[in-house]
C-alpha cells in the first residue's frame, strides 16, 4: 500500500529565472579567469603556440556563449563539461587546472543547491505554494 502523494502548486516567482542568471554569472567570470591566464602561459609556461591560442581563445568564447543557452535542460551539464575542457587546460600550465578546479566547486556547490530547490517544489516549501486538492 503506497501513501498518497501531495502536489502542490507551482512557486510564486520562479525560482529558476534566477538560477539561470547565477549559471550565466558564474560561465562569465569563467571566462575572465581563462581570459587572464593568457599572460600566465605566455611568461611563465613558455609561450604562447598556436594551439594553446587556440585552445585558450575556443574555450573563452565557448564559457561566453553557453551563457545564452541556460535555459536548455542540458546546460548544467553544458557548463559542467566546459568546467572539464578548463580542467584539461592544464597541459598548457598547472594555473589553468587548478581555475578549472576551483570552478568545479563552484559547479558542485550549483549542482548541490538545484537538487535542494527541486526538493523543496516537490515539498511545497517554497513561498507561494499550496496544497492542489484531488
Amino acid at each position: 500500500m503506497s501513501t498518497p502523494t501531495t502536489r502542490y502548486t507551482p512557486p510564486t516567482n520562479d525560482p529558476w529565472k534566477g538560477f539561470r542568471g547565477v549559471m550565466s554569472g558564474v560561465l562569465i567570470l569563467q571566462a575572465i579567469v581563462v581570459g587572464l591566464a593568457f599572460p600566465v602561459v605566455a611568461k611563465i609556461a613558455g609561450g604562447l603556440t598556436a594551439f594553446s591560442i587556440t585552445y585558450l581563445t575556443v574555450l573563452v568564447l565557448a564559457l561566453v556563449l553557453a551563457c545564452g543557452m541556460q535555459s536548455r535542460p542540458w546546460a548544467l551539464q553544458l557548463n559542467c563539461a566546459l568546467t572539464l575542457l578548463t580542467i584539461v587546460g592544464g597541459v598548457f600550465h598547472w594555473s589553468i587546472a587548478a581555475i578549472g578546479l576551483v570552478f568545479a566547486l563552484v559547479w558542485a556547490y550549483i549542482i548541490y543547491i538545484k537538487r535542494d530547490v527541486e526538493q523543496r517544489i516537490a515539498h511545497g516549501q517554497l513561498p507561494g505554494q499550496e496544497p492542489i486538492e484531488d
